[in-house]
């Protein structure tokens, strides 16, 4: 009796490790590394056009590490600000009646806390942009602080020869001034993330 008693209590314990153990929540998942990205649209203040032009920016950028391979040493698996997305312009010039717009398919994403910097290439525009990269830095506000953006044409990106001539040197990938225009409609979110270590080589 003795012997079947405490078969029964081992029995009876073994049925509760099972019970918690079956009871006990599945390990979670590891949390998938996060990526940068910028989203958002907004016009901005410019003090170099008439006060009517209306001159704004959307952005929906997200980084896509290492996925545009290039050909160069070091280039074969792309970049860690490897981007995908679309970047849209839009300049209204009311005393021109026109409104130039260009819109550009996103290549490059890096970010510093809450400022990051997109380019992008010119796919579409009336303006004759097609093929251009252009930057677009961005610097989503903090404690009650604007939106501003930046961009790489008007006051930056101008080389000065030494014969005084002035030409525009081509946009490198993630380059962009500083965003010196504040937003007065609209806003942005700059979504920082650190880069991704390099994968391993196949």
């Amino acid at each position: 009796m003795k012997n079947r008693t405490r078969a029964l209590a081992l029995a009876g314990s073994g049925a509760l490790v099972a019970t918690l153990v079956g009871a006990a929540p599945a390990p979670a998942a590891p949390a998938a590394p996060r990526v940068a990205s910028v989203r958002g649209g907004g016009t901005v203040s410019y003090p170099y056009v008439p006060a009517e032009h209306d001159i704004r920016f959307t952005v929906d950028a997200e980084q896509v590490p290492w996925s545009r391979p290039f050909q160069a040493p070091g280039g074969e698996q792309g970049m860690p600000v490897d981007a995908r997305g679309r970047v849209t312009v839009y300049h209204a010039m009311p005393e021109q009646h026109f409104t130039a717009v260009a819109e550009a398919r996103v290549d490059c994403v890096v970010t510093g806390g809450k400022t990051a910097v997109v380019t992008a290439v010119v796919t579409s525009s009336n303006v004759g942009w097609e093929g251009r990269r252009i930057g677009i830095s961005v610097q989503d506000g903090e404690h009650g602080a604007p939106d501003r953006v930046g961009f790489s044409w008007g006051i930056a990106n101008v080389d000065v020869k030494p014969d005084g001539t002035v030409a525009e040197p081509r946009v490198g990938t993630c380059m962009a001034p500083a965003p010196f225009t504040e937003v007065v409609k609209g806003g942005f979110k700059v979504t920082p993330a650190p880069l991704a270590p390099r994968p391993a080589k196949p």
